[in-house]
């Protein structure tokens, strides 16, 4: 019986350190081989795979297409071990003249379009390289890089591609890693090439100067980027940012004064049918006022057209509006997070990503110089076999015809080498012409001319920048500015600041009833003459706020949290039905409870109020969020809670605790602030502060008497109570509500 060896090797360790250790190839593997692209070439490694073995499979722009389904095959068979939805994907995007700024993919047939709608199946779709693809393959077969062995140990692929074309900025790129991301927006070829000679003829160029001939990025959709030059250099020197990006648009005049707005370019990345909805929603939610009707004209240029509601409404009011609720204004985001030289993930500024890519070429020129010297030297050799051979080409017959062991006697005999022997014998007779001999001479004077120039650039590093200043010229006359695929598609403009047009203005002015119910469930009701018994409400629930206003009020709401939130009155949902919850349209928070809600008046003072017994006076306009997270306004530390908050009136303060203690200051002892915690306005031993108001002195304070009675009661002796601020205060005098509030 034999016995069974374990020759495995078992190793105990900890949980935590085996799934780091794997969490860390993990992470570094999408880093390396999946998310962020090579600086010097611009691709990912699927990318890379794709071009070369689309290169291998010779689909060059000059030849036929080929079955995307064949090209795919070939990738993750030979270079790329993954799905081959993934490769083709990649494919497809790299043909989609809306996605790419200069296409690596010549596609024919459905390769997707700009409303999001996919491309076709790779078995009916077919592909070619384009001349830009080309451009970053050439010399790739003159050791102008290193090459690897694939997956599987039985090709090679390039670890990187020679690169003649400034691909990473040009098309730019994105990707999501572990823990990192990059995103960079395409650029103009040509103003990249202007950038490359600058900075090879000055190493130390700043970023400004630079930006004068790289102004920004060139989307392929086009569009107007709205940035202002500073912001534009800050983006570039931190690497990191974003742009602005509207779509272009025109006013197209019409009959009898009438006008319609053409939209021809639309931002990058933007699908136009998701576009045209949103703008379709906003119409019947009545959110466009200015806006009647949007149609989409588009063939293969897009073409839309919106209607203005009437011919008063200024096209420039009604754009703005439009940038501003939908994206035909979006930012997009740069984060030059590269891969550089070192395979070493960092993020790079405009200066660096250049000088980049201008050292590779000078590593290219340098290696593809030496693969040339060595071919050169081969030749040589054998023309001098040649030579020597037409010169005693008698004694070299006779030794070929006679002797047992001609490349012996030949290299004896005329001192040869081994491969000058060899390329001798296998030399075809009709070679033998006299003409022949002129023409190896002929060669052989080009070549060590060639050599010598070879070997002169190599010694000199002013003339490989000069001969990668005449590759870079040539780049830009092949693709630059003046060619049809090089011309600027992007523009430059200003973009108004938000505040110069009052949309709010454009709402129709309208009575509304606002109710907010206890459990927090708003609506609007038409007019101001409602019955509010009749008013209905979920089980267990009745009203709380009930607020006249008009549909071009704001309405503030201020929470326990000390913070202020802002709802437009013409947003609220209407009277039918039991509304919405007012946490959908704000971020209170389900912790948190509305202290107060009431319409805005931007001419008034407010007082806010803790339950710690701190306060202070602010002015209301100061109070107005622009987002659904509100503004914060009164700091609250832990366990204190937003008691109070009520507009400011009449010459003094008074305030009751929990204590039942009442204090009555002059109005003059509160501060004003912006933000803060805010001063004492009374002090206590024990509880906090149960109630606030302000009132006229001369008047006298009132409050609501018990007992379910609407009547109030009025002291104006007040002296016993009068004191100055953050002062105990007296019990409060007989009949003082039980609730200890004033109102």
């Amino acid at each position: 019986m034999s016995e069974t060896v374990n020759t495995g090797e078992i190793r105990e360790t900890r949980l935590a350190d085996a799934l780091g250790d794997r969490y860390l190839a993990y992470a570094m593997s999408t880093i390396m081989s999946r998310s962020l692209p090579d600086v010097r070439d611009g691709l990912k490694p699927v990318h890379r795979r794709l071009l070369f073995a689309m290169r291998q499979l010779k689909l060059d722009p000059a030849k036929g297409f080929k079955k995307c389904a064949r090209v795919v095959g070939d990738v993750i068979g030979k270079y790329h071990p993954h799905g081959d939805s993934s490769v083709y994907e990649a494919m497809v995007r790299l043909a989609q003249e809306f996605a790419v700024r200069y296409p690596l993919v010549d596609g024919q047939g459905n390769f997707g379009n700009i409303d999001g709608d996919n491309a076709a199946a790779m078995r009916y779709t077919e592909a070619r390289l384009t001349d830009v693809a080309m451009a970053l393959l050439r010399n790739i077969d003159e050791n102008a890089v290193d090459f690897r062995q694939t997956y599987d140990g039985e090709e090679e692929e390039p670890v990187v591609l020679p690169s003649a074309f400034p691909n990473l900025l040009a098309n730019g790129s994105s990707g999501i890693a572990v823990g990192m991301a990059t995103n960079i927006p395409p650029h103009n070829a040509g103003e990249l090439c202007d950038g490359l000679l600058h900075l090879i003829k000055f190493p130390n160029a700043g970023i400004e100067k630079l930006v004068d001939l790289i102004p920004g990025p060139d989307f392929p959709t086009g569009g107007v980027i709205v940035d202002d030059r500073a912001t534009i250099i800050q983006t570039y020197t931190k690497g990191k940012g974003s742009f602005r990006i509207r779509a272009k648009w025109e006013k197209d005049e019409l009959s009898h004064g009438m006008y319609q707005i053409v939209v021809t370019d639309i931002p990058y990345q933007v699908q136009k049918s998701k576009l045209i909805e949103k703008v379709a929603e906003l119409l019947i939610a009545k959110k466009l006022p200015l806006l009647a009707d949007i149609r989409d004209e588009s063939t293969e240029e897009v073409r839309i057209v919106l209607e203005p509601r009437n011919r008063s409404v200024e096209p420039e009011v009604l754009m703005e509006q439009l940038f501003k609720l939908t994206d035909l204004e979006v930012r997009f985001g740069l984060n030059m997070n590269v891969l550089d030289a070192d395979q070493t993930p960092r993020v790079m500024n405009l200066r660096e990503v250049l000088q980049a890519f201008l050292d590779h070429r000078r590593v290219v020129l340098q290696r593809r110089s030496k693969y040339r010297l060595e071919k050169i030297d081969r030749r040589l050799e054998i023309l001098e076999g040649y030579i020597i051979a037409f010169l005693n080409l008698d004694e070299v017959i006779r030794i070929i015809r006679e002797e047992d062991h001609p490349r012996n006697d030949l290299m004896k005999a005329f001192k040869l080498t081994e491969v000058q022997a060899e390329a001798i014998l296998n030399m075809r007779l009709r070679s033998l012409r006299k003409l022949e001999e002129m023409e190896l001479k002929s060669e052989h004077k080009e070549l060590s001319d060639e050599k010598a120039g070879l070997e002169a650039l190599l010694a000199d590093e002013t003339k490989q920048w000069s001969t990668i200043s005449d590759e870079i010229r040539d780049t830009k006359k092949q693709f630059g500015q003046k060619t049809e695929l090089g011309k600027r598609r992007s523009e430059f403009g200003d973009a108004p600041s938000a505040d110069v047009v009052n949309f709010e203005a454009f709402i129709e002015r309208e009575p509304v009833t606002v109710v907010c119910s206890h459990m927090g469930w708003i609506r609007a009701f038409k007019g101001h003459n409602n019955d509010e018994s009749a008013i209905k409400y979920k089980d267990g629930d009745k009203a709380r706020f009930v607020i006249k206003g008009y549909t071009t009020d704001k309405l503030l709401a201020f929470s326990s949290n000390g913070r202020f939130f802002t709802i437009g009155c013409d947003k609220l949902p209407p009277g039918r039905g039991h509304g919405e919850p007012v946490r959908l349209m704000v971020d209170i928070g389900n912790e948190n409870e509305i202290i107060d809600m009431f319409v805005h008046e931007p001419e008034r003072k407010l007082l806010v109020a803790s339950s710690a017994g701190r306060g202070f006076a602010i002015e209301e306009k100061g109070v107005v969020a622009q987002t659904k997270n509100g503004k914060q306004v009164l700091n609250l530390q832990e366990g204190e809670k937003a008691r109070t908050c009520l507009p400011l009136t009449g010459n003094a303060v008074a305030v009751v605790g929990d204590n039942r203690k009442i204090l009555v200051f002059k109005i003059e002892e509160l501060p004003e602030m912006n933000r803060g915690r805010g001063v004492i306005l009374q002090k206590y031993r024990d509880g906090g502060m149960s109630d606030v108001i302000t009132f006229t002195l001369e008047d006298g304070l009132s409050w609501q008497m018990g007992g379910g009675s609407d009547r109030t009661r009025t002291v104006t002796d007040l002296l016993p109570w009068i004191g100055k601020r953050a002062g105990a205060g007296r019990m409060a005098p007989n009949g003082f509500p039980r609730n200890n509030k004033f109102t």
